[in-house]
């Protein structure tokens, strides 16, 4: 089976407005996910570094980056970033931009898991209705397991289209289920 996780780490900022990098790190091992789509990944003003430092994501954890190369110490894409569990080959990512007030972007990684290839997209959709509208109508087109918002997916990536290569990896996929970081 291949889990498929997102999680909106807002910023590695706990329910108790503390900016604790190692919590952030916890959540991320106790999903277990092969693939892990976050959201907010990076801070938003300065440089936009990575919440999480890159070293403590490969000293505390098993994942690495899907390699973006936006910022000099971002993981992330307008926020939005891939990780993959160590031995995940990445074959190919991209880089999306969706339209709305603010930046916002969406990344998609064509990985390998175990041998079988999936597609996966991460992205943070605006909350007001004409820019998430907009964002929704942009078009990626890809066999695709969409992570984050994935109940405000574009079009072309929700309920009939998750699959890899038209068919389904064995096993099925697993969606693990998304929460903030404890406290």
């Amino acid at each position: 089976m291949i889990r498929v996780a997102s999680y909106n780490m807002r910023k590695a900022i706990g329910t108790d407005r503390k900016r604790r990098p190692e919590r952030t790190i916890e959540v991320l091992n106790e999903l277990d996910a092969d693939v892990v789509a976050l959201q907010e990944a990076d801070r938003r003003f300065g440089s936009r570094a990575s919440a999480v430092p890159l070293h403590m994501i490969e000293e505390h954890s098993d994942y690495v980056p899907v390699p973006l190369e936006t910022r000099a110490g971002s993981i992330g894409w307008h926020g939005n970033a891939l990780l993959v569990r160590t031995g995940v080959e990445v074959l190919e990512r991209h880089l999306f931009h969706l339209p709305s007030l603010e930046p916002r972007g969406a990344v998609l990684a064509e990985v390998a898991v175990r041998g079988v290839g999936i597609r996966v997209v991460g992205m943070h959709l605006d909350l007001s209705g004409p820019w998430r509208a907009a964002a929704r109508r942009t078009p990626i087109r890809a066999p695709s397991s969409p992570s984050g918002e994935r109940g405000a997916c574009p079009r072309g990536l929700d309920g009939p289209n998750l699959h890899q290569r038209g068919k389904h990896p064995p096993g099925g996929l697993a969606f693990s289920r998304t929460f903030p970081p404890p406290q």
